[in-house]
């Protein structure tokens, strides 16, 4: 079972193959993710890593956590489960009607 780190402070510029040149020194990457904004593409600043196993994984925090990349200082540790997303957003709770609350139709 692999380790998935969480990886934060990175360089808006920072590519998915950097990362992974950056976490190959210390072990095995099975994945490599930077998080984008999902309307203009770029990147949001972190990312995951996933190496092949637990050991891999502290090694690389413990090499990487607080050192810079392109005058950044990196945030890495273990991930944590990403929690449940709960509601959805949408319109009031009468349907969302342009005439706000008045029930008219």
């Amino acid at each position: 079972m692999g380790s998935k780190l969480y990886v934060g402070g990175l360089p808006y510029a920072a590519t998915e193959s950097q990362l992974t040149s950056l976490f190959a020194a210390h072990g095995t990457v099975e994945s490599v993710r930077i998080i984008t904004d999902k309307f203009t593409g770029q990147s949001r600043g972190f990312g995951f890593v996933e190496m092949a196993t637990k050991e891999e994984g502290q090694a690389a925090i413990s090499a990487l956590n607080g050192t810079d990349m392109d005058g950044r200082s990196l945030t890495v540790n273990e991930a944590k489960p990403q929690e449940p997303r709960t509601g959805g957003g949408g319109g009031g709770g009468r349907g969302g009607n342009r005439f706000g609350s008045r029930d008219r139709f």
